[in-house]
């Protein structure tokens, strides 16, 4: 899911390394918008299933089956009902949920139900229903694998430690291209300056994201669903080399760091074959040589000028982190068309949290999950929908 961004064509790569092994088979790929791309994928792993946003119009399914091969007929589907179709596919052992924002929710969810195992790319899933996902997962049994560098790291040092042995979750941050800058240079800053970041290559909205600290904000929330930590025992600290990608802090004061080059073929591949390892020198992954990393430094992140990571505590503590990731959204979104201002966006997500009322409950009965799972999501989705709008109206 997400098959034609940084996370899905990182994907690809290993897998290409591995195909004719019969250790992977492609059944479905899903896109958004970027159909040429989705085309040239699909023609070369042929999937019987394919996914696009639209049925229609330039990025639909009818424009995409007129770029693929006669010989080659697969079934596409459209939209967040098709997303979350190809999630739950018979046959299919492994979704790997790497779309962007919001709309990885429906997918994951329906992985999820499906007893599945994900491997989750997608931290909004679990920022918007966290709850409702763990409650699945003991349900169905499907199994949650974290492809976020930084919580695929916290699993690798909490394996086979019991949960009393757990002190302190340690999620690292670059600290993105303004670390150093002060109040008076964040005003100035411009997208393209907020799109380069130092370490990494991604998307533009969680490069922003990584820019404001919103994203370590995310993965605050997500580390405290994924591993049932409260949020006082999930820390942050900035670490710009980007080679320790977090650490476990256990309870006699030793802590366990997960070192590698930044490169996130290294968690996708841990997932992808999880308990086991593939092999670094068919994958293409280049292993860590310290001696040229040289110096490590760590430092404490500079809340006062990069509010978004108490914003994301607060969201959490108050239940309202549907509202966070919606107004988060809206935020990147007028920030890059220059609607507003770097420092415009945790105004505007502030705003949008004093606003919020009603606290998310995501409790699950015994009986028939599906209409249970549709309430919750029409929930979610009527709670975003809202703030989106409130967000799209504020002016700062």
């Amino acid at each position: 899911m997400g098959c034609t961004g940084s996370i899905g064509t990182s994907t690809l790569r290993v897998l290409e390394a591995w195909r004719g092994s019969g250790r992977f088979m492609v059944t479905a790929l899903a896109a958004g918008r970027n159909i040429a791309l989705l085309a040239r994928q699909a023609e070369e792993w042929r999937p019987p299933y394919l996914a696009v946003l639209e049925k229609d119009g330039p990025h639909g399914a009818d424009k995409l089956r007129a770029m693929l091969p006669s010989s080659y007929r697969p079934e596409i589907v459209a939209g967040p009902e098709g997303y979350a179709e190809l999630a739950a596919l018979d046959g299919v052992d492994m979704v790997l949920s790497a779309q962007v924002g919001a709309a990885g929710l429906r997918a994951t969810v329906a992985a999820a139900a499906a007893g599945k195992t994900v491997c989750l790319a997608n931290k909004e899933s679990l920022v918007l229903a966290g709850e409702l996902i763990r409650n699945l997962c003991r349900r169905t049994g499907a199994v949650i694998l974290p492809v976020d560098s930084e919580h695929c790291a916290l699993f690798e040092g909490m394996v086979g430690r019991r949960a009393c042995d757990i002190a302190r979750l340690v999620l690292t941050a670059s600290g993105g291209p303004f670390r150093t800058r002060d109040a008076a240079y964040l005003k100035t800053v411009r997208p393209q300056d907020a799109l380069r970041h130092p370490n990494w290559s991604m998307g533009a909205k969680i490069t922003i994201d990584s820019a404001t600290l919103m994203n370590k904000g995310l993965e605050v929330i997500e580390a405290c669903h994924l591993y049932q930590m409260d949020v006082k025992d999930v820390t942050v600290v900035v670490h710009p080399q980007s080679i320790v990608h977090s650490l476990v802090e256990l309870t006699d004061g030793s802590m366990m760091g997960h070192f590698a080059v930044p490169d996130m073929r290294v968690p996708i591949a841990a997932c992808l074959c999880w308990p086991y390892l593939l092999d670094g020198r068919v994958t293409g992954i280049r292993p860590l040589d310290l001696a040229k990393a040289g110096t490590l430094s760590f430092e404490e992140p500079r809340t006062e000028l990069f509010p978004c990571l108490d914003l994301a505590r607060r969201a959490l503590a108050e239940g309202h982190t549907v509202e966070l990731n919606a107004a988060n959204e809206v935020a990147v979104e007028r920030f890059l068309a220059g609607d507003i201002g770097f420092t415009d966006i945790p105004a505007l997500v502030a705003d949008m949290l004093d606003a919020a009322s009603d606290r998310q409950d995501f409790h699950l009965e015994e009986g028939d999950l599906a209409p249970q799972v549709a309430r919750a999501l029409a929930r979610v989705e009527r709670t975003d929908a809202a703030t989106r709008q409130k967000a799209r109206d504020w002016r700062a």
